[in-house]
């Protein structure tokens, strides 16, 4: 019987979502940044109007998904103002002019939203200022329409993908019961239920790549340091990005030209990647031939272990890409054994993250304005008093506990750092540069451990959906400031395929 009403509350949310997406003579379900603009400055869209479908929306939707932690009570002003801009100056003052953006809720924002990475130990938190991508989305002149939920911690602490104990449980749009990946989960789910114009999550190893291939979205998760991580909650330095997740490749690059580039509050490494940012940004690399002339690599061990049904989708992919002018050359090695490489990764991962959390989360929580909490020993004495709301009992927090033992970077952490960029250097890094590579493809995120090692970018794509209707995608990875032409692939390969569909919410 549950089973029953559940397919009958799904079946009822999909009609009323899709009767919601025409109105007012334009078409709000799966609009692109491109079509709003249009709408924008042909008069057949405001800001408020689009905001307030969205938020209708995530009224409709958020009950069944929870995709969305909280809404901002701010955004139908912020609307307001944009539109009001709009009449005054003729034109758009930003890239972002009037569009609806949904923040994962580890990245700040000073306004009445909180900031909380799904824990209630830091409700009620103040930050200090904007996070450095929110404060140029703001210059863009996007609306901050609320945060996206989770896994909780980023999924430091070992949770459900897509759960935290401020928003609950995320569910994968396409099929309920599926895994919405994590740990930007609330991101991937918004974006494919069309509850945000586009969205931004973060990533340390997977965390945009897993859920923008589950959730049939193009995920960007781009080069270390060419977006801001200051006011970001993080996990580590050595591997923190943020990216956005949206519905088509061109969406996600004009929110990527939006928020690249230099933050004095994250010198060092948004300074170093400033080199890689194109001049006239990323947008001109949208073209329908990118596939022509690339060298594309298929590393051998990462199509294993699917389906025959999903590699003859891949395989057909490959051939597609070959029939637009790349040059695809497979069986290439990484390492002599790549599920050793993988666990020897992990390993040495663990090891730095540890320390290097404890570190960068004293940090953080010491620079707010205001925070129930102020240490990690104090997120875990929060956990033990609120064991219930926590679930403390099912997830427990063995990590958040063998950070709190570490006692700052030592030469066991020295080593697992020096370790990781070996493997980098030897492994992804050498394959590419030795057989000029314009990029490697793997299923879904399969290879974020090897781009997540080196600072290095990629990009999923949709690429198709298994039996059930569960969505599967491919990625294009690459060296540091790879993006341009991981794009021109990514791009040339979407218009090609055209594989993504709206999700149709099945049991």
């Amino acid at each position: 019987m549950a089973w029953l009403r559940l397919k009958a509350v799904a079946a009822v949310l999909a009609l009323l979502a899709v009767a919601a997406g025409v109105a007012h003579g334009f078409e709000f379900h799966e609009a692109t940044v491109d079509a709003i603009q249009l709408g924008f400055s042909n008069g057949t869209l405001t800001s408020r109007a689009l905001v307030r479908f969205y938020l209708d929306q995530i009224g409709r939707l958020n009950p069944l998904l929870h995709a969305v932690i909280e809404v901002n009570p701010d955004a139908l002003r912020q609307a307001k103002r944009a539109d009001a801009e709009l009449r005054s100056s003729g034109h758009a003052t930003g890239s972002l002019h009037g569009v609806p953006v949904l923040l994962k809720d580890n990245i700040a924002t000073r306004d009445a939203l909180n900031t909380t990475a799904g824990s209630l130990a830091l409700l009620g938190s103040v930050v200090r200022r904007d996070a450095g991508v929110v404060a140029r989305l703001r210059r863009a002149g996007a609306v901050v329409l609320g945060k996206a939920s989770l896994s909780e911690w980023a999924n430091f602490r070992q949770v459900d993908a897509g759960w935290s104990a401020r928003g609950g449980q995320a569910r994968n749009p396409y099929v309920l019961s599926s895994t919405p990946c994590g740990s930007s989960a609330g991101s991937g789910v918004a974006a494919a239920a069309n509850m945000a114009a586009v969205t931004l999550g973060t990533e340390t190893d997977g965390s945009i790549l897993c859920p923008s291939s589950f959730n049939s979205v193009v995920g960007i998760k781009p080069t270390l340091g060419l977006t801001s991580r200051a006011g970001v909650i993080p996990i580590t330095p050595l591997q923190d990005t943020v990216g956005p997740m949206c519905r088509t490749v061109s969406d996600a690059v004009h929110v990527l030209d939006a928020i690249v580039g230099y933050d004095e509050h994250d010198a060092a490494a948004t300074g170093a990647a400033s080199k890689y940012i194109p001049r006239g940004g990323y947008t001109q690399f949208l073209k329908k031939d990118g596939l022509k002339g690339k060298k594309i690599g298929v590393p051998n061990g990462f199509f294993q272990g699917y389906g025959q049904a999903q590699l003859n989708v891949y395989k057909q992919h490959l051939a597609t890409m070959r029939k637009l002018g790349a040059v695809v050359v497979e069986k290439l090695d990484v390492a002599a054994n790549l599920t050793a490489l993988l666990v020897e990764i992990g390993s040495n991962e663990g090891i730095a993250m540890q320390s290097e959390f404890k570190l960068s989360i004293n940090a953080y929580l010491a620079d707010l304005v205001h925070s129930p909490v102020h240490s990690l020993a104090d997120i875990i004495a929060f956990n033990n008093k609120h064991p219930v709301e926590e679930r403390l009992k099912d997830f427990g927090q063995p990590d958040l506990i063998a950070a709190q033992n570490t006692n700052g970077i030592g030469p066991v952490e020295k080593d697992a750092i020096r370790r990781l960029k070996e493997l980098n250097t030897n492994g992804l890094e050498k394959l590419m540069k030795e057989l000029a590579l314009d990029a490697i493809v793997a299923p879904n995120y399969d290879a974020s451990s090897l781009l997540a090692i080196g600072g290095t970018p990629g990009i999923v794509v949709p690429a198709g959906y298994d039996e059930q209707g569960v969505p599967f995608g491919i990625c294009f990875g690459g060296l540091q400031g790879y993006e341009p032409r991981l794009i021109e692939m990514a791009y040339a390969f979407e218009q090609a395929t055209n594989v993504r569909r709206p999700p149709m919410f099945k049991p």
